[in-house]
């Protein structure tokens, strides 16, 4: 005689087609697209939120990214101890940085590859691994699958993710541009509101003929942010920091910020214990980073030690003067948070608000407040890029994008 639990099983299956008739959409989930040409990148972000606990490394290692530029990316404090093994607890949303490439005509992040593991499909992984940031036909097209039904434990996967360049700009403005995935309960104005952006700036950047949202669509959200103008040889040119964040680059050697007084990228010494070439400035004793200001019946003498970028293993530094109305304050730190361990919400959806942090530090430290990643407030644009919009299916059943991450969830915990 059949135990509880197989009689469940049993159930679940056979009531699974009457689930999939039931929610049956009447429109699909859409994304925005960006055409390209040539082979050229940028830095953007998708927004994912945690199907599970999972570590640092463990993020980091699922989207194939440097775990200190996740960290750095969510203005967590890198000081504390062991923070690569910190865990992460479900449901806490993260920015997680990504290299935007053109590929076969559009704006995708190719270089993510997942390993199928025993009991995935190629919608539980779309939707329970990937959190809905790419669609099982996605999945099946990138990696020339012919029956979705038939992949391999261990059969590397390419994962197509959504991402967006628009030139690295907003309204005439650097901008990064972060994938966000629309939940049940938003709608654009809150988007917007959220990401301190207007109505009319999604729309324009996402090519939309009405301010109407779906749970499953992603929308290309543009994040205010501070850009180098390295030398082009240099490693690390093209550096673009979102506003209220963080980027470590040089090997790990040169810590850079943006915001939140204003959007001029500011580089120092980076925190972390590394070996690195001198970061000096010639003929001057200021390092990177370091100010000195001379008031004058003229005005004040500023001189500065800046970052110029990573060539052949050498830190770059660039020593500039002038001569200001006024003598400049203390620099003024995006807020640090500590590595959240509990979720400090009521219900499952995404936090990724960028609120304003209390009092910007004059050093980089921890914020005395709880442990959801939020960013410090974000300029307002005005306007933004146009792009495309495309219709995309999450299961080839046509069930709402949205609706088949719960049902595949759900029935996948049961079996």
């Amino acid at each position: 005689m059949d135990g509880g639990g197989g009689r469940l099983k049993r159930n679940v299956l056979e009531l699974l087609p009457l689930l999939l008739l039931l929610l049956a959409p009447t429109a699909s989930c859409k994304s925005t697209i960006e055409p390209c040409s040539g082979s050229d990148s940028c830095n953007a972000m998708v927004g994912y939120t945690l199907p599970t606990d999972l570590k640092v490394s463990e993020v980091a290692i699922r989207f194939q990214v440097d775990p200190v530029s996740l960290i750095t990316a969510n203005a967590i404090d890198l000081s504390y101890p062991d923070i690569e093994n910190h865990i992460l607890p479900s449901q806490v949303f993260l920015k997680i940085p990504i290299t935007c490439a053109c590929v076969n005509g559009i704006r995708r992040a190719s270089s993510i590859v997942y390993h199928v593991r025993p009991s995935d499909t190629l919608t539980s992984i779309a939707g329970s691994v990937f959190g809905s940031l790419v669609t099982a036909d996605q999945l099946r097209d990138a990696n020339s699958i012919s029956d979705p039904d038939l992949i391999d434990v261990g059969q590397p996967l390419v994962v197509p993710l959504p991402c967006a360049c628009f030139n690295s700009s907003d309204n005439g403005l650097p901008a990064v541009y972060l994938s966000y995935v629309v939940v049940v309960g938003d709608t654009l104005s809150a988007v917007a509101a959220r990401y301190a952006t207007t109505v009319t700036d999604l729309m324009a950047v996402n090519a939309m003929g009405s301010p109407l949202v779906k749970p499953g669509d992603i929308l290309a959200i543009p994040l205010p942010a501070c850009a180098s103008g390295f030398p082009r040889f240099s490693s690390d040119a093209g550096l673009i920091v979102a506003n209220g964040s963080y980027s470590i680059t040089a090997g790990h050697c040169v810590q850079c910020s943006c915001g939140p007084g204003n959007l001029n990228l500011y580089c120092t010494p980076s925190p972390l214990a590394v070996s690195c070439s001198s970061m000096q400035c010639k003929n001057s004793n200021l390092m990177l980073g370091n100010v000195t200001v001379q008031p004058t019946s003229a005005g004040c003498n500023v001189s500065s030690c800046s970052y110029d970028g990573f060539v052949n293993g050498t830190i770059i530094t660039i020593l500039s003067t002038s001569l200001q109305p006024q003598c400049p304050g203390a620099h003024l730190f995006p807020s640090l948070i500590p590595p959240p361990s509990a979720l400090a919400i009521s219900s499952l959806s995404p936090t990724p608000s960028p609120s304003q942090s209390s009092v910007p530090s004059t050093i980089p430290k921890s914020s005395t407040g709880g442990g959801s990643l939020t960013l410090p407030g974000l300029l307002s644009p005005a306007g933004g890029p146009t792009g495309s919009t495309s219709d995309a299916f999450y299961l080839t059943s046509n069930l709402p994008c949205f609706l088949t991450a719960i049902v595949t969830s759900v029935v996948l915990k049961i079996l």
